[in-house]
């Protein structure tokens, strides 16, 4: 929180609590730092059951060892990959989901540059095969995450993302219920954004390593991600992209020097190193098309 430059914006849950609580949700991607968290608000919220889906056995692992630690039943784990459809229909016909929330997705965009069909394969067809079967089994609402990259995409994982939101807006207008898509800007703290990898660099002595002295992102905290999510699926009648308002967009570079005197070195002590954009990467990024209805 100290390092968004802004106050941490607080969002009212008293709807949200009203359209979760005594209902079955499904999480894709519950193994990761956005579906873990999303895991745990809504078991706080009084779903009934949680089904917590993800490819990732030890994590998944580790999420559910959690909630048992605490005493927490009203989940179940399920290790499945959303691009399977006959394993994903077997899902649905077990759990009945009345809610997905779908944050299971390749996200780096370096990475999915050197791997172009798994990008497509999970990022798209995934999404299209739990489309499909939510739109089958009645499902009144789903939320899917997507990320600030899919606006005038730079990168093929932007490219994904923006064609599963078009999924999901096609769903929501042939229907009529509430497919809903959340924006994303850089979530701190989350697995693989800045902050644990400028951590780490700074435990080995540094360097830190940033792309560009002038590259500049929007970020939030993982808490203001979901509590995003959540109210998007709650206040959603359909189509919708929700974003949040992250004010202005951070220098990386400052984030980076932030961190270090946070864990109480000086940029002198550390260094800061400046590596190139990656193939993908842009020098910023941007919320919305012009088209979009504000």
């Amino acid at each position: 929180e100290d390092l968004l430059g802004r106050p941490v914006i607080r969002l009212d849950d008293a709807l949200v609590k009203e359209r979760f609580a005594g209902r079955t949700a499904l999480v894709t991607g519950a193994a990761g730092s956005i579906g873990s968290e999303i895991v745990r608000q809504l078991i706080g919220l009084g779903a009934a059951r949680v089904v917590m889906l993800d490819m990732a056995e030890s994590a998944l692992y580790d999420l559910q060892m959690e909630l048992v630690g605490k005493g927490i039943s009203r989940f179940h784990p399920v290790i499945a990959d959303v691009r399977d459809r006959a394993v994903m229909e077997h899902v649905f016909n077990t759990f009945k989901p009345e809610i997905i929330f779908h944050a299971a997705a390749h996200k780096h965009v370096w990475l999915m540059e050197q791997n172009l069909p798994d990008a497509i394969t999970n990022n798209v067809m995934g999404t299209r095969v739990l489309v499909t079967l939510a739109e089958k089994f009645g499902v009144r609402r789903f939320v899917m995450i997507s990320s600030d990259k899919a606006v005038n995409p730079t990168s093929v994982m932007g490219v994904t993302k923006r064609i599963a939101e078009l999924i999901v807006q096609d769903a929501a207008n042939r229907t009529g219920r509430g497919f809903v898509t959340v924006r994303f800007g850089n979530v701190l703290g989350s697995r693989g954004s800045v902050v644990p990898i400028f951590k780490h660099q700074i435990d080995m002595g540094g360097p830190v390593t940033v792309t560009h002295p002038d590259v500049t992102r929007y970020f939030m905290t993982i808490p203001e991600a979901v509590h995003l999510v959540l109210q998007a699926g709650s206040l959603g009648s359909g189509g919708e992209v929700f974003v949040l308002d992250m004010g202005e967009q951070l220098k990386v570079v400052d984030i980076a020097r932030d961190v270090i005197r946070l864990s109480g070195y000086t940029e002198s002590e550390i260094g800061i190193e400046f590596t190139g954009l990656k193939p993908g990467e842009k020098m910023y990024e941007e919320l919305f098309y012009g088209t979009d209805d504000i």
